[in-house]
C-alpha cells in the first residue's frame, strides 16, 4: 500500500473532494484524521474509513482558527502516535466580478483559502521535524495560475496565496525533509461546484473550456494528491501539480 504507516490529516475532509482523499488515502494504508466544521458528514466518513478496515478519527477543524489546528494536530498525535501529510484542502469559492465582492467576502474567502492554508502548515511543522520529515500538500486551483472572467477576483487571488506561499515554505524546510507541493485542479463535480452542476449552460461552458471536453471527478485529482502524499515523490518539492483537464495550456 503506497501510504502504510503514514498518518494524514486532510482538512475539508468531510465532503467533495476532502472525503475522496481521505477514503483514498485510508484504502493506500493511511491513518486518516477528517478534520472539517461539518460534523455530521465528518463522522459519516470516520465511520466508512472503520466499516472498511481502516482507521479514520473525525476532529472539528475550523481552519481559520490556530487554537482549533493545534487541536487537530495533537489528537492527530496522540490518536495515532506522530504526523506525516497534511493536506490543506478546505476552501470556499466565490463567483462574480470585482465590483460585486464586499470587503466582508474578500475577508472570508482569504480566511478560509489563504490564511487556513498558513495555518495548517505551521501547526504540521513541529510535527513533521519529530517524524524526521513530512509532506505537505495545499490544495490550489488553475484560479490560481491564470485569471478567469466568470470567477471573483478574490478567489483567484487566495489561490494565488497559496501557490507562492507554497513554493516559500518548500524552500525554508526543504533541508528537513519537509516536502510543500501545490495541486491545481480544475472544475471538479462536488458538492462546492452545486452552482455549476444545477445549472446546464455553466456546465455546458465549463465542459467546452476543458479541452478534455469535461469536468473532473473528485478520485482524478485525488490521485494526484496520493502521490505527493507518497514516497513515490521524494524528490519533489515547491511544485505544481495542474490537474486541469489541459485549460491552463491553451
Amino acid at each position: 500500500m503506497r501510504l502504510a504507516g503514514k498518518v494524514a490529516i486532510i482538512s475539508g475532509g468531510a465532503r467533495g473532494m476532502g472525503a475522496e482523499e481521505a477514503r483514498l488515502f485510508a484504502r493506500e494504508g493511511a491513518r486518516v484524521v477528517i478534520g472539517d466544521v461539518l460534523e455530521d458528514e465528518g463522522r459519516q466518513v470516520e465511520a466508512e474509513i472503520n466499516e472498511s478496515g481502516g482507521e479514520g478519527l473525525f476532529v472539528r477543524l475550523d481552519v481559520t482558527s490556530e487554537e482549533s489546528w493545534a487541536a487537530a494536530v495533537a489528537a492527530a498525535v496522540s490518536r495515532f502516535g506522530k504526523l506525516d501529510v497534511v493536506v490543506n484542502n478546505a476552501g470556499v469559492v466565490a463567483r462574480g466580478i470585482l465590483e460585486d465582492t464586499t470587503a466582508a467576502e474578500w475577508d472570508r474567502v482569504m480566511d478560509v483559502n489563504a490564511k487556513g492554508v498558513f495555518l495548517g502548515t505551521k501547526a504540521a511543522i513541529p510535527e513533521m521535524r519529530k517524524a524526521g520529515g513530512g509532506s505537505v500538500i495545499n490544495i490550489s486551483s488553475m484560479s490560481g495560475m491564470v485569471g478567469q472572467s466568470y470567477i471573483q477576483p478574490v478567489y483567484n487571488a487566495s489561490k494565488g496565496a497559496v501557490r507562492i506561499f507554497t513554493k516559500s515554505a518548500a524552500v525554508q524546510y526543504a533541508r528537513e525533509n519537509i516536502r510543500v507541493n501545490s495541486v491545481h485542479p480544475g472544475p471538479i463535480d462536488t458538492p462546492m461546484a452545486g452552482a455549476r452542476l444545477n445549472d446546464a449552460e455553466l456546465q455546458r461552458e465549463a465542459e467546452e473550456r476543458s479541452p478534455l471536453g469535461r469536468t473532473a471527478h473528485p478520485i482524478e485529482v485525488a490521485y494526484g494528491v496520493l502521490y505527493l502524499a507518497s514516497d513515490e515523490s521524494s524528490f519533489v518539492t515547491g511544485a505544481e501539480l495542474v490537474i486541469d483537464g489541459g485549460a491552463t495550456a491553451q
